[in-house]
Formats: C-alpha cells, structure tokens, sequence
C-alpha cells in the first residue's frame, strides 16, 4: 500500500507509491555519447569565457591561461548581474527590483572526459574549497542575501555543457524554499530547543535502515520523505549553520564521502542526471543555533507531471529503506566512509 510521510524539517508531505513496483535495479541509465563540440571550459579555451574570478593553478600560470586546476568565470548568460543598484519599486500591488545577484561557474577539472564522480578526493576537495571561497566572498555584500550553490549533471538535469561544472547565483533575496527550510527548523528549535536537522543524523544513525553510510565527520542517508527514487542527503555530524564554517579537515572528509557516495550512484544507476544543492544558511545573518548546513542529490529518475505541480506532493516509487540497502551493497573496492 503507498504511503504518505511527512518531510520533519519543511512540512512537505511526500508519496512513496511503492505499488508502482519501481525497484531499485529499474532506473539504470544506459552509457550517454560524448560531445565533440569545441569546449569552452577545456584548458587552452579560456578565451571562450568571460575573465576568470578565482582559479586555483601552480604559481607559474597565468590569470586566464592554462595550468588551473579549478577555475570560477561569470555566467556568460547570467540569470543575475552583479552591476547596477537594486531598485526596489512598485507597479500597483505588485513588487519588483533589478535582477542584481552573481551568476558564476565553477569549472571543476581541466579534464574534459572526466566528471565529478571520476575525480580523486584531492581533486574534489579543491572543488569543495572554491566552494567555500565563493560563499566567504560574497557574503562581504551587504546586497546579497543568499548564494545558491548547485550542480546540473546531464542533459534532463539541465546541463547545457557536458564538461564538469557546478555553478552559484547570489540573490538579493532569500528563495521561498530556503524560507520555508528555514522556518521548519526553528519550528522544531523553538520547541525542544535542538536542532532537528542533529536530530535526524541521532535518529538514522540509530534506526540505520535509511543510512547509506558515515565517516568520522559526515552521514550519508536516504531521507525518510524523499522525493525522488536515490534522493541523498549528506550531512555533518558536527553542527554548523554555513558551509564556509566546516573545517579543512571536514572538507578533506567531505570529499571522500561525496566521491564515494556519487560513485555509489553510478554504479547502482549507470551515471544518471542528477541536480546536488548545497543547503547553506543566509549570508547576512550569524551562525544559527537552529540550522544546519548539507548537501542534497537529486537523480532525475521520474517526472514531475501535473499532479506534483497542482498539489504540492511529489510522488517516489521507490522507499528510502529498499534504496539505502542497495546503495550499501554496493562495493566499490575502496570505500571511503
């Protein structure tokens, strides 16, 4: 019989129709062709780009040249532009402003051929650390309130480009999603006076039946609502409100489990499209007693249809349980965490 559970942080309420008979083995994704296209993000093209804004390379490259390792460009099609004041005004009822925000790509290996999955934990460290770099600078502005930080891979995710890139857009207000997250959080503070989102790590790390697995730093879980078939959340043991707060050390872990966890992905679904968000506090406010910041990914198994649209509810063929337990049979060789 399907199911409705009830996402403990947002309130949203989620359907697990496991009558659909979606098993875990059902959304292997045949192997994607690679492009031949002339690459933009590849060593050699950095002309192809707007100038670079931060790049880690050895001390004798040159800004926009060859020799990075990660490299960060604006947009060249921004949703936000940095220029320009914010005009808040009306029209009637109705409100705007000037679109002002930042809109930049994280470009995150030279490689063309390899994607994030493939990267070595010191390659995505250094991926994790431009990450944070670019939070810390742009909270130095007072006009943006939140930076979303995100990566679209594959095509039905919404990558134009198939080199591996992550991308950021400050905002100058927060987005409704992160409100409400926000506002279930305190919910839960202001009534038992803990975080719920250190409750959840206590509560799946006890149950273990959604729990993917730990390191000394991180959890990796199935969340209890998911919303899609593998949704993964990674999460840090120790609390913290903003990504730019986590250790070097947690960092250098964090890189470990998101490799191992990606890798966990593929193998089990054959290199699917997926959407990873880092969820992190807004940037002008200080560490919040009731938030915690993580990472979510979203594989593109299913679709969002009319009904998800009209009511809210999104429906997941697949329970969290059946998934956590065949992404942990999963042996890579190696594993991290």
């Amino acid at each position: 019989m399907s199911e409705l559970r009830k996402d403990p942080v947002t309130g949203r309420w989620v359907i697990i129709a496991t009558e659909r008979s979606r098993r875990p083995t059902d959304f292997a994704v045949k192997e994607r062709p690679k492009a031949n296209a002339l690459c933009p993000f590849c060593p050699g093209n950095e002309e192809m780009t707007p100038p670079e804004i931060l790049a880690l390379r050895g001390s004798d490259g040159v800004p926009d040249g060859p020799g990075w390792r990660v490299r960060v460009v604006p947009n060249r099609y921004p949703a936000m532009r940095v220029e320009g004041p914010m005009g808040r005004r009306g029209l009637g009822m109705f409100d705007r402003m000037n679109g002002i925000g930042a809109h930049e790509v994280i470009i995150e290996t030279p490689d063309h051929a390899r994607q994030l999955a493939d990267l070595g934990a010191d390659e995505v460290e250094l991926v994790l650390r431009t990450f944070a770099a670019r939070l810390s600078d742009l909270r130095r502005d007072p006009r943006f309130r939140y930076v979303l930080l995100f990566k679209n891979h594959g095509s039905e995710a919404g990558a134009s480009l198939e080199h591996s890139h992550s991308q950021l857009i400050a905002t100058p207000i927060l987005p409704r999603q992160v409100v409400e997250e926000l506002e279930g959080a305190e919910r839960h503070y202001q009534l038992k006076e803990r975080c719920v989102y250190c409750d959840l790590i206590e509560q799946e790390r006890t149950d273990e039946v959604r729990l993917v697995c730990e390191s000394g730093a991180f959890v990796v879980v199935q969340p209890f609502a998911a919303r899609c078939p593998f949704e993964t959340w990674i999460l840090p043991k120790r609390h913290a409100s903003d990504l730019d707060a986590a250790s070097a050390t947690e960092l250098a872990d964090l890189a470990r489990v998101l490799g191992e966890t990606l890798g966990r992905l593929g193998s089990a679904l054959g290199d699917p499209a997926y959407n990873f968000i880092v969820h992190s506090g807004p940037l002008q406010e200080p560490e919040l007693v009731h938030y915690h910041w993580h990472l979510e990914i979203m594989p593109k198994l299913t679709q969002v249809a009319g009904f998800e649209w009209g009511s809210g509810f999104f429906i997941n063929p697949t329970a969290p349980e059946e998934a956590a337990a065949y992404l942990r049979a999963i042996s890579l060789g190696e594993e991290r965490c």
